[in-house]
């Protein structure tokens, strides 16, 4: 199942990358129904936190029309950064999926661990890895593209 909500979630980035935005996108599932869909949007919504995993959970709490989003999976292309792992521990986030690592940045074990931190009264479930090579395929090429100008 990881695998089929990751493609969802890259389908979300390829949106991202016909915006001219930086391809990452998220998908927040619960209990096997997709709650809400969504990818990177800062520099179209002039929103500094308008990072995929911020859209879904914004949307998704909505939906359930609850700020916490227990028992939820968030899916997303790239290893969340210190931001978005915050705001997924204050939703109660249950399970983080990512694709790629994020080396410069990834809050969720790479450069920080957040998610393990015995500090916080929040902790979640994280696997990574999901389609690495297809999630990080779609970043570097971004990125390739964007030094090639």
């Amino acid at each position: 199942m990881d695998e089929q909500y990751m493609r969802l979630a890259l389908d979300e980035a390829e949106a991202a990358l016909r915006s001219a935005e930086v391809p990452v996108g998220a998908v927040l599932v619960k209990d096997g129904c997709v709650l809400a869909r969504g990818h990177n949007g800062p520099i179209g919504q002039r929103d500094p936190t308008a990072h995929a995993e911020i859209v879904v959970l914004r949307a998704g709490a909505r939906e359930l029309d609850n700020y916490r989003l227990t028992g939820t999976v968030l899916y997303v292309t790239i290893e969340p950064c210190v931001m978005c792992m915050g705001a997924l521990m204050h939703a109660r986030v249950a399970r983080l999926v990512y694709g790629a690592t994020d080396p410069r940045a990834g809050a969720a074990g790479t450069v920080f661990d957040l998610a393990r931190d015995n500090r916080f009264n929040h902790r979640l479930e994280v696997t990574g890895g999901v389609l690495k090579s297809d999630c990080r395929g779609i970043i570097q090429e971004f990125f390739q593209n964007r030094r090639g100008r």
